[in-house]
């Protein structure tokens, strides 16, 4: 009885450890515009789905000097962009990172980025109780306008 005693708690153990090892954050259809010669910058675009509430509170790409994920709202009839410090991802719902509303600014680019680029972006996840948790993410590069790319992790 021992035997099966403690094949069922090591069992048990590898599920709540597999169950805590999965991705708090779902990051999917991740994209990058392309640029043109000389542009120093761009825009990163995803959706984020959080199994518990949490934050975006940072972003990271080996392409560009700074990484800011940005808001862009009317302020009068004038619609301006800012910088946030984090991003509400309430539990369950799908947040949308895209043009025209909050995205992530990718600036200083190292090189130009052309469209079927796979860009590599670190996004930094903080929950509720302040546990971090980081998602590697590979965004195609692609024009305004041109097809979604598939859902990925």
């Amino acid at each position: 009885m021992n035997i099966k005693l403690n094949q069922t708690l090591a069992t048990l153990l590898m599920v709540i450890g597999a169950t805590q090892a999965a991705a708090q954050v779902e990051v999917s259809q991740a994209w990058v515009r392309a640029t043109v010669a000389q542009q120093k910058a761009t825009g990163a675009f995803f959706q984020l789905k959080a199994k518990t509430d949490a934050r975006l509170v940072e972003v990271r790409s080996s392409v560009a000097g700074v990484v800011e994920v940005h808001e862009m709202a009317m302020d009068g009839s004038v619609m301006k962009m800012r910088a946030v410090p984090s991003l509400a991802l309430p539990a369950g719902q799908t947040v949308e990172l895209k043009p025209g509303g909050y995205h992530v600014m990718l600036m200083d680019l190292k090189a130009p980025i052309k469209a079927g680029d796979s860009v590599p972006l670190t996004l930094v996840f903080e929950a509720a109780d302040k546990k971090r948790e980081t998602v590697e993410v590979k965004a195609e590069a692609r024009q305004l306008g041109a097809p979604a790319p598939a859902m990925h992790h």
